[in-house]
């Protein structure tokens, strides 16, 4: 499958959807929000039914962020893999939402758990997508030090996905903090060196390395918007596009 760049509103067939943890928390200070995970299952039904293949990767800061266990005094890959358990638990909330709504849908590891998930093969993975199932893969990269950013980029590119779609609390990449700046300047696109360059927060750095050796473009839209997912699918809405 190409990497080659497609505008939204043109046709994909394959695509990575990122959300952080704290998407699943709806208005809540932590944890899972029933409704809200409902909602972007729906979201992710609505693309999948346009005939978009869809890999997903959620983050597990609603649970426990590594970085924070660390800055507390636990041992850093100690708290980067209770992160990555982390994921684990929202890929499987995540599962059962959208296969209470008919999606057939796979959870795969980066840490064999054979209980609750598939370990992560990369030609079974593609076989699940050529079936119309979901894929969330969980668990990041299966090592410490290593975002689920950057777990997103890799599997994308594995899989052969034509985008990153990052769904996030901002209708895309901002010059500052849109929420604290009523002068912050949205971007419509931007290169992935500027985006380095100008440290805009759009993944870190190695993701977006990764992302621009890979000729794979990333999609910055908000996910607290309804239909966004789809709107953006369809030509619709207001995002930022990244790629060279």
């Amino acid at each position: 499958m190409s990497n080659a760049a497609t505008e939204p509103g043109g046709k994909y067939a394959r695509v990575m959807l990122k959300i952080s943890g704290e998407a699943l928390m709806g208005d809540q200070g932590y944890g899972l929000h029933p409704p809200t995970v409902q909602r972007i299952a729906e979201e992710v039904k609505s693309v999948q039914r346009m005939g978009v293949e869809i890999c997903m990767v959620i983050g597990g800061g609603n649970i426990f962020r590594g970085l924070q266990g660390s800055a507390q005094g636990m041992e850093r890959t100690t708290a980067d893999y209770m992160g990555m358990l982390a994921t684990v638990m929202n890929a499987l909330a995540m599962q059962s939402a959208l296969e209470s709504i008919g999606v057939f849908t796979r959870v795969i590891s980066a840490i064999p758990m054979d209980q609750v998930c598939e370990p992560y093969i990369r030609r079974r993975a593609v076989r699940h997508l050529e079936k119309k199932r979901v894929c969330i893969f969980a668990a990041g990269t299966g090592n410490p030090y290593f975002t689920t950013d950057t777990a997103a980029t890799l599997r994308a590119s594995e899989m052969g996905c034509e985008a990153v779609f990052k769904g996030t609390k901002v209708d895309g990449v901002y010059d500052k903090d849109p929420k604290k700046f009523a002068d912050a300047k949205r971007y419509d696109r931007v290169s992935y060196d500027e985006a380095l360059e100008k440290h805009l927060g759009v993944m870190d750095a190695t993701a977006i390395a990764l992302a621009r050796d890979n000729r794979l473009p990333i999609i910055v839209f908000s996910l607290d918007e309804p239909g966004g997912f789809r709107g953006i699918l369809s030509g619709q809405g207001t995002y930022t596009r990244v790629d060279s």
